[in-house]
C-alpha cells in the first residue's frame, strides 16, 4: 500500500469534486448521455467518485476493481440485451475505467475501451473534466451505435443522471 495514495485520497475533499463537477457540468453530462442513447440501443452510466475511503482505501483497491463493484451495485449488468456500459472516474487518482457488459465488451474489446479512457485522462490532467467526460461519452456512444444501433420501441432501462459518490 502506497502512503502517497492514502494521503491523496484522505485529502480529497468533497469541495474538490464539486469544483470539477458542478451542477451545470453534471447536467451537461446527463444531456450527453441522453444524446448518445438516441443513437444506440445500449445503456450508458457515468459515475464520479471523489476518493476512496475506509476498507477500499486501506485494501489499496485499484480503480478497475472499484469500477467493477460500482457496475454491480448500480446493476448496469442487468439490461435486456447485456449492453450496459459504465464510465467510472476515480477523481483522486484521475483514473478512468470503462466496464461493459459481456454483450458489448466482446465486440469493442479491452483495447478499444482503454483508448477512450486514455483520451479522457489526458483532458483530466489538463483540468478539463467536463470536456473529457463529454468526449468520452461521445466516443463510447460511437462504439455503441456501431454495435447496437437504435431500434424502434427500445426503452431506457437505466437512469441517465450521473452518479456522484
Amino acid at each position: 500500500m502506497k502512503a502517497a495514495r492514502i494521503i491523496r485520497h484522505l485529502l480529497q475533499h468533497h469541495w474538490r469534486r464539486r469544483l470539477a463537477f458542478p451542477p451545470a457540468t453534471l447536467a451537461k453530462i446527463e444531456q450527453g448521455i441522453k444524446a448518445g442513447e438516441a443513437t444506440h440501443a445500449a445503456q450508458l452510466r457515468f459515475v464520479v467518485e471523489g476518493a476512496l475511503d475506509g476498507a477500499p482505501l486501506f485494501r489499496n483497491q485499484p480503480a478497475r476493481e472499484r469500477a467493477l463493484d460500482v457496475f454491480s451495485q448500480l446493476r448496469v449488468w442487468d439490461t435486456a440485451q447485456n449492453n450496459g456500459v459504465l464510465i467510472y472516474l476515480l477523481l483522486a487518482d484521475r483514473d478512468v475505467e470503462i466496464v461493459a457488459d459481456r454483450g458489448i465488451d466482446a465486440k469493442v474489446g479491452r483495447e478499444g475501451w482503454e483508448r477512450i479512457c486514455r483520451e479522457m485522462e489526458t483532458d483530466f490532467r489538463a483540468g478539463e473534466f467536463e470536456r473529457g467526460v463529454i468526449r468520452g461519452i461521445e466516443a463510447v456512444s460511437r462504439e455503441l451505435a456501431t454495435h447496437f444501433p437504435k431500434v424502434d420501441g427500445g426503452s431506457n432501462e437505466l437512469p441517465d443522471t450521473p452518479v456522484v459518490l
